[in-house]
């Protein structure tokens, strides 16, 4: 029985993707994004491997806790199960500084 190592596939309008958010270390601020944009830990953005910059998606925990954030990089890289690293706002708007990594959906807005 083969074993798929294939990326989960990047959610489409209406349809949800579900896996593991990150949130950006501190000492990446200021640091270029893959769309050229510095980091700004107090934005509402984040990095997806494959949505186009500029995709808006909202990202909501399991207790239903959500934050609408802006797709301005690439990643996450750590593991085929993360599927999104936000940045600090978004992160403690969602309560997700503690934990580190937590379980999420994912749902497009707009592109």
């Amino acid at each position: 029985r083969q074993v798929s190592t294939a990326e989960p596939a990047a959610p489409q309008a209406g349809s949800p993707q579900k896996g593991l958010a990150t949130y950006y270390a501190d000492s990446l601020a200021g640091n270029k994004t893959a769309s050229g944009e510095r980091y700004d830990p107090g934005a509402l953005t984040a990095a997806h491997r494959s949505l186009p910059f500029g995709t808006v998606v909202d990202v909501t925990r399991s207790d239903g806790r959500s934050v609408r954030v802006r797709i301005n990089d690439r990643g996450p890289f750590a593991g085929k199960k993360r599927i999104i690293d936000l940045s600090r706002r978004a992160a403690e708007e969602i309560g997700m500084i503690r934990d580190g990594v937590v379980a999420v959906t994912i749902a497009v807005v707009s592109n």
